[in-house]
């Protein structure tokens, strides 16, 4: 399996518009031959006081992949490009982690 954090900081204001262009576009993803998991996810109201937050520009993406086929495919797909080009003059910086489960 196949783990990615997204970390999607938008220009200032714009995040609601990114995730609504996202939410449109989670059925595609979920479709996807060999997607576990894929959802965004922002900040909890405050509950720890080690509790670190991303800030109201940013959210995060979970995504789960029956391996890196999967991935490879998810990220060379056609909704993913058209996800891309929507969003591309709203987002400030973009960060991807692929990670393994040990």
């Amino acid at each position: 399996m196949i783990h990615v954090i997204a970390v999607i900081t938008t220009k200032p204001g714009m995040r609601e518009e990114v995730l609504r262009a996202f939410r449109a576009n989670v059925p595609n993803v979920q479709a996807e031959k060999g997607c576990i998991e894929y959802g965004a996810a922002v900040d909890s109201e405050p509950v720890l006081k080690f509790q670190t937050a991303f800030g109201a520009d940013t959210f995060v993406v979970v995504e789960k992949y029956q391996d890196l086929d999967a991935l490879k495919a998810h990220a060379a797909s056609p909704h993913m490009a058209a996800y891309s080009a929507k969003t591309k003059d709203m987002i400030a910086s973009r960060t991807i982690h692929i990670l393994s489960p040990t």
